[in-house]
């Protein structure tokens, strides 16, 4: 076969697409603008950059939906996955990892690959011919998407997403600040203490909170009416929503005791993660914000413990762009107008770097498939995968689509198990039990892989 897929974007979802072509046999192209055309927030020109948190969120495959999606990726030989073990840091239950050698390994990888070849340069047309999957993220270049509008008649659909600032360790008070995850969770002491914690009374958090809402922020162009994606506030809009909203959310006091205030229970604490293996860097975690520069030095080193904090990367704002993917896209993830080209990642509606990243696992696979003469079976709905391209390509209501994260409201229901809250556990360990079947079975249906790399 001497046809190429071409792969526009180099992200999480380009990057596993490619992976899972290549690894099937199928000679790809990878296309990245960067560090040719630059973007608000990448900062390098390599391949799987994480511009926002760097974590994976929860790594539990029984009681978790995100965390089967981790299960099934690791089952289907994911790049992503391969690269997020390397290079995994302490984080609780959770999967985070050392960002900057992460992306490092993904590129290292790819660039690698026998099959591979990469090409740095801007696509701004639709192309007619061959087979291309785009998977250009949020920040789709303008000519691009303004080439996707074209096509689909539809204006396009967009969010806001902001970014957390990341914090110099040395700069932390530990005299105030204190190692520790919520209820000590995770087996080793390493996970136990994966967090950063700083304290607040309830005089500190009420005048952090006027602070936040005082502060300067960024505004918008006019015209730009998106909003927010809901699992990605900023913290001063959650602030606007109730002076208590921080306190229940990001902020909870809940499952920490202060080692040099024993008895003192916090009125609100203020987490952070370790950002990178070294322990230099920390970020701010669920501290998304669109204020201005200045005023966000100025409001976060009223957080006791970051007095006098100093910021390697402070937070921002920027737009994210999207498909109404249920009217667009057939179950195989086409363009239904251009059936050559398919789309993966953020861009088909799916909200998070794993859920990116398994969208162009499946499209890789799908075009590589295709393109070898033996087309997949559709994806099983019952797994984790099968239920948000499910819910992207045809399952939710067009008119109110929206970014959407994996969860179990996403799975069909498993008979003669409760439905509420007492029930839960059982109902979670039925889905992922019932989806890890289906996943397993499915990826063992299909041809062995013909790659170079084994």
């Amino acid at each position: 076969m001497t046809e190429k897929l071409h792969i526009v974007g180099g992200g999480m979802a380009g990057s596993e697409a490619a992976w899972q072509a290549a690894e099937m046999g199928v000679q790809v192209v990878l296309h990245e603008m960067r560090p040719q055309v630059k973007t608000f927030a990448h900062r390098t020109g390599n391949f799987g950059e994480m511009v926002c948190s760097n974590s994976f969120r929860s790594d539990d495959s029984e009681q978790n939906a995100v965390g089967l999606l981790h299960w099934e990726m690791r089952a289907a030989n994911s790049l992503i996955m391969q690269s997020a073990a390397k290079h995994r840091l302490p984080a609780g239950g959770a999967l985070a990892v050392d960002r900057d050698p992460f992306a490092q390994t993904i590129t290292d990888r790819l660039m690698a690959h026998p099959n591979i070849e990469t090409s740095f340069e801007e696509i701004t047309e639709l192309p007619d011919q061959g087979q291309w999957i785009l998977a250009t993220g949020p920040l789709t270049s303008e000519a691009l998407g303004a080439a996707i509008q074209a096509e689909t008649g539809a204006d396009r659909l967009a969010f806001f997403d902001a970014i957390a600032p990341i914090v110099y360790a040395e700069s932390i008070d530990m005299s105030v600040a204190w190692m520790q995850s919520r209820y000590d969770k995770g087996e080793t002491e390493e996970e136990q203490k994966a967090y950063l914690n700083c304290p607040m009374t309830k005089d500190q958090y009420e005048g952090f909170i006027d602070a936040l809402l005082a502060a300067d922020k960024t505004e918008f162009h006019d015209g730009e009416t998106a909003k927010y994606f809901d699992g990605c506030l900023p913290i001063e809009v959650m602030a606007e929503r109730g002076r208590e909203t921080l306190r229940f959310g990001p902020m909870k006091p809940v499952g920490l005791t202060n080692p040099h205030k024993p008895d003192d229970k916090p009125y609100a604490v203020v987490q952070l993660r370790r950002d990178n293996a070294l322990g230099t860097l920390y970020n701010i975690v669920g501290f998304q914000t669109k204020m201005k520069y200045g005023a966000q030095t100025d409001v976060f080193k009223m957080i006791p413990g970051l007095t006098d904090a100093s910021f390697a990367r402070l937070g921002g704002i920027h737009r994210n762009t999207f498909l109404n993917s249920p009217t667009l896209l057939d179950s195989q993830m086409r363009l239904r107008s251009k059936p050559n080209i398919r789309f993966a990642g953020q861009v088909t509606g799916v909200e998070g770097y794993v859920e990116s990243a398994s969208m162009g696992l499946l499209a890789g696979r799908m075009a590589a498939a295709e393109m070898t003469g033996a087309p997949l079976t559709d994806v099983p709905q019952d797994s984790a995968h099968g239920a948000l391209i499910h819910h992207i390509t045809g399952g939710a209501e067009a008119k109110t689509f929206q970014p959407m994260n994996v969860n179990f409201g996403l799975f069909r229901p498993v008979d003669g198990l409760k439905s509420g809250r007492r029930g839960r556990k059982d109902r979670y360990k039925a889905y992922t039990d019932r989806a890890k079947t289906v996943w397993t079975d499915w990826i063992n249906a299909q041809p062995e892989q013909d790659s170079a790399t084994g």
